[in-house]
């Protein structure tokens, strides 16, 4: 199963304080052991809500919002694991380097996939979606 694993901001994640070299380092080393378990799809920190928008829908017309954003289930970055179940995800997890002691909490969450969409999800939709994931794969790696 595939999931999407969200660290929380933190204050200082959103006054855009930068990690110390340990945290990096402890953060690097735990990142390379989820690659080397083949766990790691991707991973990225995110920048501080204020450099950030948010686009509201109310019908056909959107609404545009620049940052800062209130802290409340604000995410400062993410993961993109491979994992056999939700459990090894937590697992996982709980071994997160937290050397500054700053980190607030991580949110787990499965990523859908073709089966759960069921009827809605037609054979033209899912030969859509992958046509698109193999221009997304060819344009990465070439």
């Amino acid at each position: 199963m595939k999931v999407m694993v969200l660290m929380k901001a933190t204050p200082d994640s959103e006054a855009g304080k930068m990690p110390s070299t340990q945290l990096m380092a402890d953060m690097g080393k735990f990142n390379e052991e989820l690659v080397n378990a083949g766990i790691m799809l991707s991973g990225e920190g995110l920048h501080p809500t204020a450099k950030g928008a948010r686009i509201a829908f109310s019908g056909n017309k959107t609404a545009v919002a620049h940052g800062p954003f209130d802290l409340t289930g604000t995410v400062s970055g993410f993961w993109m694991w491979q994992v056999s179940s939700m459990d090894e995800a937590i697992s996982w997890a709980r071994r997160c380097p937290n050397t500054d002691g700053v980190h607030g909490e991580i949110e787990i969450r499965p990523v859908f996939e073709a089966a759960d969409f069921g009827e809605a999800f037609t054979p033209e939709l899912q030969e859509q979606e992958e046509r698109l994931r193999e221009k997304i794969e060819k344009r990465a790696n070439g």
